[in-house]
């Protein structure tokens, strides 16, 4: 008797598409969050000025972990409404442009990564 196993889950097409699909969710996803940050600032900013939009981004920690941050700019904590100086020296509360995005994220992001993962089902026999 001889039992012959094939398809992508003993070929190791599955696990390739899973990888590939987990790799597409981290990106969407932090994606995602670095545009909600630049819709916030887009939207609060009265005088925009490029520099700070411009350090905004996206880096990769490890293979499962992505920081969308502001490039530690020195008035960044201000502009959120977290700094030192918010209160009591100023009545300026902060545009909160980076707890939105936090929020945003955490309504939306499991939604972004399923289709991530949904896009890869077929390879993965599925």
């Amino acid at each position: 008797m001889s039992i012959h196993f094939d398809g992508p889950l003993f070929d190791g097409r599955a696990q390739r598409a899973m990888d590939d699909a987990c790799d597409d969710a981290l990106d969407d996803v932090s994606a995602f969050a670095e545009e909600r940050v630049l819709l916030g600032t887009a939207r609060s900013f009265k005088t925009r000025t490029p520099y700070y939009e411009t350090r905004i981004e996206t880096t990769l920690l490890s293979s499962e972990e992505a920081l969308v941050h502001d490039n530690d700019v020195i008035y960044g904590a201000w502009l959120e409404g977290v700094g030192s100086r918010n209160f009591p020296e100023t009545r300026f509360e902060g545009y909160h442009h980076w707890r939105l995005a936090k929020q945003a994220v955490a309504e939306r992001g499991p939604q972004i990564a399923e289709i991530a993962v949904r896009r890869h089902l077929p390879e993965m026999g599925g």
